[in-house]
């Protein structure tokens, strides 16, 4: 029985390539204590990518080795893949920063561009992956939808968290179904102070793994 549940699952393995947000050069956000946003996209894309296999899933690694990529080398390295994720944690206007406010903003946010081949299924799978992260109790950011420049993303989806961003590279140039996820605002240090546990990272990398696993049966 155990030797045909392990083939039934080989069977519908998924190639999913785990994307990290930016790299050691280019950083990304810093976080209230001042650790910059790449290191914490890689704690944990190495905790998610480990949930996917352990769930039955192939993954391919990008920007995981610390070498330069470009925005369109990340999404199109691995052309036999069903699905792309990039991790990602966020930060705020700098202005907000300034004024005190860090604590006003918390939670996750899903994005999908209009102009991946992809869309619908895209859509499909972010979906799946904000009601994972909302059962096991985590609060989404609207942030990215604030009517100011620089923002102002349109809003798919309020109840789920999940943005339309079209421009954003690593989503519109891939071949493949493809959502870009901020699991957190480091720019907060409450948020910040609670993506340094591990128990922390392995809940929301479980949530997100089990949503795309989901979101890949036929």
């Amino acid at each position: 029985m155990l030797a045909a549940s392990f083939f039934a699952l080989a069977a519908h393995a998924a190639n999913i390539v785990v994307d990290t947000g930016h790299t050691p050069l280019r950083p990304g956000a810093t976080a209230a204590s001042g650790k910059v946003e790449y290191l914490y996209n890689l704690q944990f894309t190495n905790v998610l990518a480990g949930e996917l296999v352990t769930q039955g899933e192939k993954v391919f690694r990008v920007a995981a080795d610390g070498k330069e990529i470009t925005l369109q080398e990340r999404a199109i390295r691995e052309p036999a893949a069903d699905f792309f994720v990039s991790i990602h944690h966020d930060s705020i206007q700098q202005e907000w920063i300034d004024a005190g406010r860090r604590r006003e903003f918390a939670g996750f946010s899903i994005f999908v561009s209009e102009k991946n081949p992809h869309y619908a299924q895209s859509l499909h799978c972010a979906r799946e992956i904000a009601e994972q992260l909302l059962a096991i109790g985590e609060v989404l950011s609207l942030y990215h939808a604030t009517l100011i420049p620089g923002e102002n993303r349109p809003l798919i989806d309020r109840r789920l968290g999940i943005h339309r961003f079209d421009d954003l590279v690593v989503l519109k140039t891939a071949t493949i179904p493809a959502v870009l996820i901020e699991a957190g605002v480091i720019a907060n240090p409450d948020e910040e102070e609670r993506f340094a546990k591990a128990e922390t990272v392995q809940r929301l990398a479980h949530a997100i793994a089990t949503g795309i696993r989901v979101c890949q049966k036929p």
